[in-house]
């Protein structure tokens, strides 16, 4: 809140003008997460109104409350026309205001989590653990590529068509960003829902489009992070980029452990019945062998 509000000082001294409505959004928003976070740790505290916060239903309204609110912050600190986190080139230029809002938001998710284990016995981590091999990290990457899609299509909007100067090569490679993340975002959708509907999803299928999205990053952290790229400045672009490539490499190397383990596992199977059939042929001895 306090980065938020030196920004929109900042803004109005150099513009000499008044500070966008998104910018008093964005203090507004932070003002009210730090309000209900202050009266909910003070109740907390005292053995007589934490009674009436902790598990009930009120307690799971302020942490969607919180969640919403976080959510609208970053997406407002995060975009370089509202000039909060991150300048016009998507750089990040107010290092608290950018880290923190994160940071609020990580803390939000977190904070709702725990509300369900505590509340309904759901635990969410576990469920997503045990109802699916790689569900978490196949999650984890349809996230990086909504984030990836969003900041590259802000990016084109604002250097690619309201502004031409750039052109050339830059746009060519934020085109490629926008069908990179795109790709991403759809590959990941039809394995959460395949892992979602039935527990499972092709083997195949999935080692498939693990290793093709790993070389689509592998081309992607390079054309995408590199000097004229894109995500070439630290901001939403360059970290989501990298974390994509990162789950996509645990994904392919997940796949690879499970191939392993399953040729492990019928080597072993096959050993088995090469003893067992063994164990059961009957030796017949020739009757004049006996007999001599």
């Amino acid at each position: 809140m306090g980065a938020a509000i030196e920004v929109r000082r900042s803004y109005e001294k150099q513009t000499g003008g008044d500070s966008t409505d998104n910018q008093m959004w964005a203090i507004i928003f932070s003002a009210l997460t730090f309000i209900l976070t202050f009266i909910v740790v003070a109740m907390h505290l005292s053995a007589i109104t934490s009674v009436l916060i902790i598990g009930t239903k009120l307690e799971g309204v302020l942490c969607v409350m919180l969640f919403a609110f976080w959510v609208s912050v970053v997406s407002i600190v995060s975009d370089s026309r509202n000039a909060l986190a991150v300048d016009e080139n998507g750089r990040v230029s107010n290092g608290n205001l950018y880290y923190f809002s994160w940071a609020g938001f990580i803390c939000s998710i977190t904070i709702l989590v725990s509300y369900l284990r505590s509340a309904f016995n759901l635990d969410l981590a576990g469920e997503i653990r045990t109802r699916s091999a790689r569900l978490n990290l196949w999650s984890g990457l349809l996230a990086t590529s909504i984030v990836v899609t969003g900041s590259s299509v802000l990016i084109y909007q604002e250097f690619c068509q309201a502004d031409t100067s750039k052109g050339g090569p830059f746009c060519h490679r934020t085109s490629f960003t926008i069908a990179l993340g795109v790709i991403g975002v759809v590959f990941s959708l039809y394995v959460v829902g395949s892992k979602i509907a039935t527990s499972t999803a092709p083997f195949l299928v999935e080692a498939s489009l693990s290793i093709l999205m790993m070389i689509l990053y592998i081309f992607g952290v390079g054309f995408i992070t590199s000097e004229y790229g894109p995500g070439a400045t630290l901001g939403n672009l360059y970290y989501f980029t990298w974390m994509s490539f990162f789950v996509s490499f645990m994904l392919v190397a997940s796949c690879f452990e499970d191939y392993q383990a399953a040729k492990a596992a019928a080597a072993q199977h096959d050993h088995r019945n090469e003893e067992g059939s063994g164990a059961d042929e009957i030796h017949v001895q020739d009757f004049e062998d006996v007999e001599a």
